[in-house]
């Protein structure tokens, strides 16, 4: 019976650096530098998502349909139960806007100057719908960040933000972290 995420067999074959139990991808997205990708458990990736580049992504996380993660070479990092909402854009790598240096992967090396800065996205964050977050930003741990937002510079945590650029609005309660709790102790007794 054909499903429309990878079988465990399939999972094996696409060649991830690691992955854990409960792991769904749909056969609709797109991977890319697979060897370079490590996947936690209950992990879901849902339709036309692209994962490029460097990727670790912890437990309990969800990546909506239409989102696409360029990790480049210093990565991007997913901590538990972080979700990314659909149609989002996160960058770990990005070319240079100024017009002193020549743009897109099609052009030699050597003319272009691409920025390659880790991007960390904390435990139990929420990025909203239609997001991006560039190159070298870190979103604190429990941060929700509104739809359509512009993220270009780090976040603290349990704070909500949303904008273009965004900007803080308010603080976030931390009321989920009982749920997160109850989860792990549940799963240490299910083993």
């Amino acid at each position: 019976m054909s499903t429309s995420f990878y079988t465990a067999d399939e999972l094996k074959n696409i060649g991830f650096a690691s992955y854990g139990q409960d792991v769904l991808i749909s056969r609709k997205a797109s991977i890319y530098s697979s060897d370079r990708i490590s996947l936690g458990n209950h992990v879901r990736i849902d339709d036309f998502c692209i994962l490029s580049g460097k990727i670790t992504l912890g437990d309990h996380i969800h990546i909506s349909a239409y989102t696409g993660m360029f990790g480049g070479n210093e990565g991007i990092i997913m901590e538990d139960y972080a979700t990314i909402s659909s149609r989002c854009a996160i960058y770990a790598i990005s070319d240079d806007y100024s017009g002193e240096f020549m743009t897109n992967p099609m052009v030699p090396e050597q003319y272009t100057s691409v920025t390659d800065e880790k991007v960390k996205i904390g435990m139990c964050t929420i990025i909203g719908t239609g997001s991006t977050i560039l190159p070298g930003v870190e979103c604190g741990e429990g941060v929700a960040v509104g739809a359509m937002s512009l993220v270009n510079r780090s976040l603290d945590a349990w704070k909500m933000y949303a904008g273009i650029p965004c900007r803080y609005i308010k603080d976030r309660s931390k009321e989920l972290l009982k749920y997160e709790k109850m989860l792990r102790e549940k799963e240490k007794i299910d083993g």
